[in-house]
């Protein structure tokens, strides 16, 4: 697994990097080709506290934790933890999508500025790679990133959508038109 660290106001020595890289081949058990993938991790500081983001991407799916603490190693050990247990209780959905065939599309969405009052402003920008998929795997796919909604493309109508999860724990999606 190729590894990619950046800190962000704490500079990364070679014993975190080491400890990183011990700690994150415990993943490569459930990775076919675990050499061709790679793996991103943010380290922030913030006050007493450290921060690590563990973000996978992979073809079919992204794995994605993060864990706040007060020590590096045991966020870290609390990341990876979470990264395994999403994909242990994934398994067999995950299974049952890379067996399904994948196709590849180059359609990219970015979020549109929208008008806002004078007191709101747009901090973070962010463009993604919207991926064909149906309902189920969009919801996977946004219960393994932790998030609350996910955009997608509908793999039957080839249009943008966005499955958001309710207050009531059932789901919901907005279509485009």
């Amino acid at each position: 697994m190729k590894l990619n660290i950046h800190g962000d106001k704490i500079k990364i020595t070679e014993s975190m990097r080491n400890y990183l890289e011990e700690k994150l081949e415990r993943l490569n058990k459930y990775l076919e080709n675990g050499d061709a993938v790679t793996c991103n991790v943010i380290v922030k500081v913030n006050g007493r506290n450290q921060t690590v983001e563990i973000t996978i991407p992979l073809k079919s799916y992204i794995l994605r934790s993060e864990e706040t603490q007060e020590d590096f190693y045991a966020a870290v050990d609390k990341t990876i933890d979470k990264l395994e247990r999403q994909i242990r209780k994934n398994k067999t959905k995950l299974m049952a999508k890379q067996s399904k065939p994948n196709y590849e599309f180059n359609f990219v969405a970015e979020e549109f500025k929208e008008e806002k009052e004078d007191t709101h402003k747009i901090v973070k920008r962010k463009a993604i790679e919207v991926k064909p998929m149906n309902e189920e795997e969009a919801i996977l796919q946004m219960e393994l990133l932790g998030h609350e909604f996910y955009m997608f493309k509908d793999a039957d109508t080839g249009k943008p959508a966005v499955i958001y999860k309710r207050k009531d724990e059932n789901y919901g999606i907005i279509e485009s038109e």
